[in-house]
């Protein structure tokens, strides 16, 4: 199921640059299909990689070019799932977990990622569209170029957040600032113990209740 994200609006300063910078890195990141592929059915999903894992872990995540889901699992598990052709990796040891996804086809792909309900993130995306649930924990994302969009359960577990696009469009949601245009910033503080550090490159940055 493509994965949908909030409408933003562009705010007339710097719109035509801003388009431009997200139609280039929207080619870059995701090659047009060829006919013959945009005809071939989406492969069904199944589970690639899964494996048990502490709660309130630390797991780093490296993603090819692709469009993400990263969700609470319904157990203390990893738990990777996607169609098609790509290789999957996941490695634990303590508290601390690696996954990687490599090898992701130039269109179409899809995966799905499970991780415990509380967990430290970082994840580094080459390019295309990640989604993150409600997931309680510290957060560090960056993305070249695509839609970053990241839940947030209650604004008060965060004690710092700093968000910034480098072209296109940050909606701060429950902290408050949005902007749009070049280099849109957005600093908050809380009362919380979690910080939230995102990076994007080109695109739309939602964080969103």
């Amino acid at each position: 199921m493509p994965i949908s994200f909030g409408k933003m609006v562009l705010k007339s300063r710097g719109n035509l640059i801003v388009l431009a910078a997200i139609g280039l890195a929207s080619c870059s990141s995701r090659p047009e299909q060829s006919s013959a592929s945009s005809s071939t059915p989406e492969q069904p999903s199944v589970i690639k990689a899964d494996k048990p894992f502490v709660a309130a872990g630390s797991i780093e995540m490296r993603l090819s070019g692709g469009d993400y889901i990263i969700r609470a699992s319904t157990d203390e598990h990893i738990r990777v799932s996607f169609g098609g052709n790509a290789a999957a990796e996941v490695t634990t040891s303590g508290t601390r977990a690696n996954l990687s996804i490599t090898d992701t086809p130039h269109s179409n792909f899809r995966a799905t990622v499970e991780v415990p309900a509380t967990a430290d993130l970082t994840v580094h995306l080459t390019g295309g569209n990640v989604e993150i649930a409600r997931i309680t924990g510290n957060k560090e994302i960056d993305s070249t170029a695509g839609n970053v969009a990241i839940s947030i359960s209650n604004a008060n577990d965060y004690g710092m957040v700093d968000a910034s696009v480098k072209v296109g469009n940050l909606d701060g949601g429950p902290f408050g600032d949005s902007g749009s245009g070049l280099a849109p910033h957005l600093k908050w503080s809380g009362p919380g113990k979690y910080t939230l550090r995102a990076s994007l490159g080109a695109g739309n940055l939602e964080l969103k209740r």
